[in-house]
Order: structure tokens, then sequence, then C-alpha cells
């Protein structure tokens, strides 16, 4: 499906917006982004859901500030649960609810430390949550309370996260949340990225822990993300 995709500000922060462009309406996602912020690979990211048939807003969680700070801070509101990026999520929710183009049905997908927010917004108003390669927090049981249904993937080679899936796993089942997480065992970090990102000086060492783009596992997971948000979001 073709797209188009432009840049708005929500709440005084840059958001990247992509949408098909038939009139629709279409159901909305807000889509969290990973630790090295908004860049091409998320740009592209955001053009694939929308081309699914989804109006996608990515939302700056860092602004204009020294982006190594701004990481720092984020991590920080995840750890305690609240904070800016939680009100920019909410913030861009509502964005979509105004809109249009867009049915009210709404969903929402990270990776990495976007994954992580995904599954920390997974009981706050949203219908459907995609949480790839997410930290799972301690206090999951609180999290998974009300929680909407989840599609989770994580990469088995993945040696700080991977492990995590299994936590994950028994908690949906605990709390009977609808889901779909399956583990890929050829698969390291970041494999949904269709091209190594981050800062060049830290690809090598990336490359050696496996993180990185993986087409098979990527290509399975999203057409999962696909299929598990079309039960939730669509009529």
């Amino acid at each position: 499906m073709e797209t188009r995709s432009d840049d708005t500000r929500i709440d005084d922060r840059l958001a990247v917006v992509s949408r098909p462009v038939d009139a629709g309406p279409w159901p909305g996602v807000v889509m969290m982004h990973e630790g090295w912020g908004i860049d091409d690979v998320l740009r592209r990211q955001a053009a694939h859901l929308a081309s699914m048939g989804y109006v996608v807003v990515a939302p700056d969680l860092f602004g204009d500030g020294f982006k190594m700070r701004c990481m720092v801070q984020a991590m920080r509101a995840m750890q305690a649960q609240r904070g800016r990026p939680f009100e920019l999520a909410e913030a861009c929710r509502r964005w979509l609810t105004e809109q249009p183009d867009c049915t009210g049905r709404m969903g929402v997908i990270g990776f990495c430390m976007g994954g992580g927010f995904a599954l920390l917004l997974a009981n706050r108003g949203f219908d459907v949550s995609s949480v790839n390669y997410g930290m799972v927090p301690e206090n999951l049981d609180d999290v998974l309370n009300g929680a909407c249904p989840i599609v989770a993937s994580y990469g088995g080679r993945d040696k700080q996260f991977g492990p995590k899936a299994y936590d994950l796993q028994a908690g949906l089942e605990r709390h009977n949340v609808p889901h779909d997480l399956k583990v890929y065992d050829t698969a390291g970090h970041s494999f949904l990225n269709d091209q190594p990102n981050g800062p060049w000086l830290l690809r090598p060492l990336l490359k050696v822990t496996g993180a990185g783009p993986e087409p098979v596992a990527a290509a399975d997971a999203w057409h999962r993300i696909e299929a598990f948000f079309a039960s939730y979001l669509r009529d």
C-alpha cells in the first residue's frame, strides 16, 4: 500500500507521521523508538507499518538536548514508569483519535528501549501492544494487570534481553493476557532493523554481540505483528 510521511509537532516534540495515501479511516499506532532515537531505520519502520493500513506516529522521546543525557533520562523514566515518554505517548494517542483518517482503535509498538515502553504502556489505554526485544520490569505482574493483548518478539542470541522473554511469557499466561510471543534462535538484538544503525564507533562492537538485522526472522516477526494487530484493531 502506498504511504506518505511527514514530520509534525505533538506536545512541543517532533513526531514522524506515516499514513496510507488512501483516505481510510485507519487504526492508529504510536511507535516508540529505540535507544538511538529517530533515524532513517525508524522512519522506514513507521512507513512499513503504515503500508499495512495504519496511521503511525513516532514521537521523539529525546528532544533537542544532548542525546546521551536524554537517553539516560528516558531510561530513568522507564525505571520509574512515569515521566515525559509516557506523557508523549498519551499525547500522540490523543492526537491520533482526533485525526479524521483514524478510526480511534489504537496500538502501540516499540523496539529495544521503545519495546520496554510498549510493554509498560500495555495497560494505559491501548487496544494492542507490540513488544520487540524490550526490557521486562521486575514488577511485571503490576504491568500486566489489565494489559491489552501483546505480540512480542525476542532474539535468542540477545544475551541481555532474550532470556527475559520467558519471564514475560510466564507473566502473560498468569494474567490470561492474549498474546503471541516468539524467540528467534538465529536473531540477536535489534533484528527487526533493516540495516545497522547507532554511532559508527559502536557498530563493530554491536556486530560482535550479534545485534543487527536478521531478515528472515524480521519478515516472520512483521507477519505476526500484522496478523495480531489486524485481529484487535480492525472490525
